[in-house]
């Protein structure tokens, strides 16, 4: 899939036919497969290919969006022209011509997900439903499924700019379902990379199986958690999400160009303890969230956004940086291009700090560990967040004791940094979907562990 540069600039003057500021293009071409097995059999195979282009204008502050899967040179004409007549009545302009800038990708692709044997995808998915079943009786169903996508991009723009990238994804989840004594309860994960087989030779089958299992188990036996504020020693890798949630999404200039966020304006003010080193990397290799260039044709880079504390940058993109006036850190993105593209996170995570897990915990005279978080929900006006445990412990004078389960935890974005008083050497992150305005894009959630002096826990025991 590659559109001819002279069809693109007939298609960007014909955005521009009508006074736009800005035009650009956004091409795609998308291969996916969900295949699923559920109780020892394949359940699902869907493949499909999603095909087409996005066009966007601006006209000042304004945004028009138009879609075509016409990518002949009069259908991506006349789909810009249209975008012109709908809003602009201004002189004609012309675009810059257009010169490729070339992106050296840092990552690494096995087979393409059409290329790799369908049936060995279902072997794979039967050893892992068997590890599970093998790991203890009373597992009463599995389903476990594979998800792979493979996306060509071709950017243009009124620039001058064009560009072209390859990107892959393949994520694995596991849903498992127990029963003992009378109690049912089930566990989810799942694992992926930017990449595509070669998920399939670094992925422990047995050990992600066998932990999930465990998980649920656990679960049957734990008591309700106890209600209350308390401290609260947070889990790395999937414990990010509630950075993600409640303090990533009024970062970007979605919410900040509109006065919708609590950290408007407070660039290079303190608004979290000076342990916390938060950052949005769009280039690590292989990385879930990683790009070679955004959806918008500009290089992807590393972002600091919080630095000892101090609150060092926003996640803009190419209309939040026109009405803010903050340098674009590579950050437009979108599903497909159904979606204008919006700024958004990447690889996002609290950096590594300097104590270990086991001081945190010794601090703790009475608390709860969170070890895995679950979903959640969140205002992005505010911050203010509600995030299930899916499982968690009970300290006590400095131990980590007894399971509980049905805790949540409530609180405040911009508080709960303050609040965070120990971070530790061990980071790890974890695959997530996120999900706004320019539709679901893989993102990765991560930090280490992280000691929150006190925060409100919600459960059901006395």
């Amino acid at each position: 899939m590659i559109i001819q540069s002279h069809i693109l600039t007939k298609a960007l003057d014909a955005a521009l036919s009508t006074g736009a500021d800005f035009a650009d293009i956004f091409v795609e071409d998308t291969y996916s497969s969900n295949l699923t097995v559920l109780n020892s059999k394949p359940d699902q195979a869907i493949v499909g290919q999603l095909y087409g282009a996005g066009i966007r204008l601006f006209f000042g502050h304004e945004i028009v969006y138009v879609t075509t899967n016409d990518l002949s040179e009069h259908g991506l004409v006349k789909a810009a022209l249209n975008a012109a007549q709908s809003r602009g009545q201004g002189a004609a302009k012309k675009s810059m011509p257009l010169m490729q800038v070339p992106f050296d990708s840092i990552h690494t692709f096995g087979e393409k997900p059409w290329e790799m044997d369908r049936d060995r995808k279902f072997r794979w998915l039967n050893s892992l439903d068997q590890h599970a079943r093998d790991r203890n009786s009373a597992v009463t169903q599995v389903e476990a499924g594979i998800n792979e996508k493979f996306q060509r991009v071709q950017i243009a723009n009124s620039r001058g700019v064009m560009a072209y990238d390859e990107r892959a994804y393949s994520r694995v989840r596991l849903e498992t379902f127990v029963e003992s004594m009378g109690m049912k309860e089930s566990s989810a994960d799942n694992v992926g990379h930017m990449g595509t087989s070669e998920l399939y030779d670094t992925v422990d089958l047995e050990k992600f199986a066998h932990e999930n299992v465990d998980r649920a188990m656990l679960l049957t036996k734990a008591a309700y958690a106890p209600a209350g504020e308390m401290p609260v020693v947070i889990d790395n890798s999937f414990g990010g999400v509630i950075f993600h949630e409640a303090c990533g999404h009024g970062l970007e200039t979605t919410s900040v160009a509109k006065g919708a966020s609590v950290f408007c304006g407070k660039l290079g003010e303190k608004i979290a303890n000076e342990c916390v080193t938060a950052i949005d990397d769009g280039t690590l290799e292989n990385g879930w969230g990683s790009l070679n260039m955004d959806d918008e044709g500009n290089k992807t880079k590393r972002t600091t956004l919080i630095e000892n504390g101090v609150l060092k940058s926003y996640i803009v993109d190419e209309m939040g940086s026109q009405q803010t006036g903050y340098e674009k850190t590579g950050s437009g993105r979108r599903q497909s291009y159904k979606y204008a593209p919006a700024s958004r996170m990447r690889n996002t995570f609290i950096a590594a700090g300097k104590d270990s897990f086991e001081d945190m915990i010794r601090d703790v005279d009475y608390g709860l560990y969170a070890k895995k978080m679950g979903g959640g929900s969140v205002n992005p006006g505010t911050g203010d967040y509600n995030f299930q445990v899916q499982e968690g412990y009970i300290v006590r004078n400095g131990r980590v004791e007894e399971a509980v389960k049905g805790a949540c935890l409530i609180g405040r974005g911009i508080d709960t940094l303050g609040k965070i008083t120990r971070v530790s050497n061990d980071l790890k992150l974890a695959t997530g979907m996120c999900g706004s305005v320019s539709g679901s894009i893989p993102a990765a959630v991560g930090q280490p562990q992280i000691l929150v002096s006190s925060l409100m826990v919600g459960g059901r025991a006395k």
